[in-house]
């Protein structure tokens, strides 16, 4: 109320002026409860409004409206000379709040409250209270605060935003929850792009199909829509390209078609791709599709996907997948021993989470020697730390016929369960500390600094403490 009284007030009529600008209408302003936080020489003026409410800074600083002055000595409004916009939930309660910058000065452009009692960022989402209200059958997912409004204002009212985050796994299952199907409406930059092929990573463990506007002629809807009108954005929802054909285009992109060459290894990249769908069915489907649209001989692609399939084991039955033994722990001396233990330690990791989550406790990506096995650790390590696992996503990094293969077996072996639960545990355990203890050795004797040499001699002293329970 304080945000929404000061826009109307005199010292809003820049604030106003700036919406106007923007093309939003009254009824759109008081729908999505805009405010202004106050002047830029207005510092406190939140802080004063809620102490005479009888509000204490302690609690103020909690819902991130209040910050400590850089002094020490008292404390100023979060937000100040910023256009607000109120985060809402699902139950109409104002929870959170993001500012956009008025003028050039100030911290950064967009400024979204911190996590607080009520209000987690990575779990929610901008106008879902609206969105789940629209009767229509799918969202359409954007960058910003302004996007969504400007879709809203136009009629596109199951327009969501993430909260000044990127997508994360817990707002894709959310919108699961209320729709099977999300038209992706992010900016044409290069940011966008990448929001965007991460958005299809998430929304792929979500069951949830996914199509891609084409923003060709604006940066973003509030510019498309604005320039080229609501129903030419219409036309582009409804001519919105699948992700997976979607993604060939990105990869096409990266090869000229023009040199025989070139367009044979985009052909063996797409080939890659397509072993991702295990079901014939839907498989085929798709190979038929890229075929057509990009211009590839069938049956030649057909053969080569084939052909990626057996030698990865992917389009396999799971019963007929390769086996590691768990008891491979790499006691040999040999270096390809060493890689070996590395291989089965990854295949252990990507098997089980849980045992993921007390490996890392010891072993870290830098810890595996071997380069590719290391880049694989570092990617796997990045989508636990994300909270998902996207196999295909790894593999279909690795360009050549031999990564490729290599990386697609870590993720398809089934590990042999033929031990007991305290053969596997030994099993698991030597692993490890071999895969660290090799680590060590190879930082010794790389390194001519006393002080990390001490390090690297205190943590080989401690190997014998490692012991993980399963």
């Amino acid at each position: 109320r304080y945000f929404y009284a000061k826009l109307n007030s005199d010292r809003g009529r820049e604030a106003r002026k700036y919406l106007r600008n923007r093309q939003l209408s009254d009824k759109t302003i008081v729908n999505f409860g805009l405010g202004y936080s106050g002047t830029a020489d207005d510092w406190n003026g939140l802080i004063n409004f809620l102490q005479s409410k009888g509000y204490t800074i302690k609690e103020m600083q909690s819902a991130f409206l209040a910050a400590p002055n850089k002094s020490g000595k008292g404390f100023h409004d979060t937000f100040h000379n910023r256009i607000m916009f109120p985060i809402i939930n699902l139950q109409g309660n104002v929870i959170a709040f993001g500012g956009r910058r008025m003028g050039e000065e100030g911290g950064p452009k967009y400024l979204n409250s911190s996590d607080t009692p009520v209000f987690k960022k990575s779990n929610g989402l901008f106008a879902l209270n609206l969105a789940k209200k629209s009767g229509k059958d799918y969202f359409i997912l954007c960058e910003g605060y302004m996007d969504v409004i400007s879709m809203h204002q136009a009629g596109f009212n199951s327009a969501v935003a993430s909260l000044g985050t990127a997508l994360t796994r817990q707002q894709a299952r959310l919108i699961g929850d209320y729709t099977k199907k999300v038209v992706l409406a992010y900016d044409s930059d290069e940011a966008g792009q990448k929001a965007t092929r991460r958005a299809i990573e998430l929304f792929a463990n979500e069951d949830v199909t996914v199509q891609v506007l084409q923003m060709r002629g604006a940066k973003d809807p509030d510019e498309f829509i604005k320039a080229l009108g609501a129903e030419a954005f219409q036309e582009r929802i409804d001519n919105a390209s699948n992700s997976f054909m979607y993604e060939i285009g990105v990869i096409e992109k990266k090869y000229d078609r023009s040199d025989p060459e070139s367009s044979t290894e985009f052909e063996r990249e797409v080939a890659r791709k397509l072993t991702g769908f295990s079901q014939k069915l839907e498989r085929d489907n798709y190979l038929n599709a890229v075929c057509r649209k990009f211009n590839i001989q069938m049956d030649g692609m057909r053969e080569l996907v084939a052909s990626y399939g057996n030698q990865s084991g992917i389009l396999e039955r799971k019963d007929e997948r390769p086996r590691v033994s768990m008891q491979q722990t790499a006691k040999k001396k040999s270096d390809s021993g060493v890689r070996q233990a590395e291989k089965i330690l990854l295949t252990w990791m990507i098997d089980d989470g849980e045992i993921f989550k007390k490996v890392k406790e010891y072993i870290e990506p830098s810890d595996f020697i071997d380069p590719l096995l290391r880049d694989v650790a570092d990617k796997l390590y990045s989508q636990f730390d994300e909270g998902y696992v996207n196999p295909a996503s790894i593999i279909n990094t690795y360009a050549t016929d031999e990564e490729h293969n290599e990386v697609a077996a870590l993720f398809s072996a089934d590990l042999n369960d033929d031990l007991n639960k305290n053969e596997r545990e030994k099993a698991l355990n030597d692993t490890v500390i071999k895969v660290k203890s090799n680590s060590l050795e190879h930082a010794l004797n790389n390194t001519s600094d006393g002080h990390q040499m001490q390090e690297l001699l205190m943590q080989q002293m401690k190997l014998k403490n490692i012991y993980i329970h399963i």
